[in-house]
C-alpha cells in the first residue's frame, strides 16, 4: 500500500502523528523523503508532503477508514474545501496494483500524475514499479514531469525510531 501524507497547519506535528500513527496500526513503514511546496489550488502555508509503503491484509475500503479516522482524530474535518489549509491530508495512492473505482475511492489516485508532491516521493521510493494503468514506471513519469508551475524542495526531516516491530504476515499486499 502507498499513501501520500500531507500536512500545512502546524505541519511537523502533525506529519509526526501521521507517521507514527501509521506504524502503529500497519507496522514498518518505507517512508519517502520529506517534501515542502507551495500550497496548490488555494492561497495558503506551505505543505510538507511524504510518501509511505506498507504491508497489509486489510481491504482498501478499510484502509481508507483508518487513515479517515487518524486525519479526524487529528483535526481534519472533511467536507472542507478540497482545496484548502488541513491539519492532515492522507490518501491511498495504490493498493498494490489494482485497478478500483468505486464511490470514495479511485485507485490509482489520480494525483499521483497530477501534482509533484506526490509523484516525486512516490518515484523516490517506488520508481521501478509501474502505474496500474498506463504501465509506466514511476521513475519514468517523475523523468518526463513537466510541472515547473509545482514547486517543490527536499527538506531534512527526522523521525523517532519506530516502537513497534515490524508484521510478518505473508499475505499482505503494497
Amino acid at each position: 500500500i502507498f499513501v501520500s501524507i500531507g500536512s500545512n497547519v502546524e505541519r511537523e506535528r502533525h506529519i509526526r502523528a501521521a507517521v507514527a500513527a501509521l506504524r502503529a496500526h500497519y507496522g514498518a513503514l518505507q517512508l519517502s523523503s520529506v517534501y515542502e511546496s507551495e500550497a496548490v489550488g488555494f492561497k495558503g502555508d506551505p505543505f510538507l508532503n511524504l510518501v509511505a509503503a506498507f504491508d497489509a491484509v486489510e481491504r482498501p475500503e478499510q484502509i481508507n477508514a483508518t487513515l479517515h479516522a487518524i486525519e479526524a482524530e487529528w483535526g481534519r474535518v472533511r467536507g472542507d474545501s478540497r482545496f484548502a489549509s488541513r491539519t492532515l491530508d492522507i490518501d491511498i495512492l495504490l493498493y498494490d496494483d489494482q485497478i478500483i473505482e468505486q464511490v470514495g475511492l479511485r485507485l490509482p489516485r489520480e494525483e499521483i500524475t497530477r501534482h509533484a508532491f506526490v509523484l516525486q516521493p512516490l518515484a523516490e521510493i517506488a520508481g521501478e514499479r509501474r502505474h496500474p494503468i498506463s504501465g509506466e514506471r514511476f521513475a519514468d513519469l517523475w523523468a518526463a514531469w513537466e510541472g515547473a508551475q509545482q514547486r517543490l524542495w527536499k527538506i531534512p526531516f527526522e523521525f523517532p525510531p519506530p516502537l513497534l516491530p515490524p508484521h510478518s504476515d505473508s499475505q499482505k499486499v503494497r
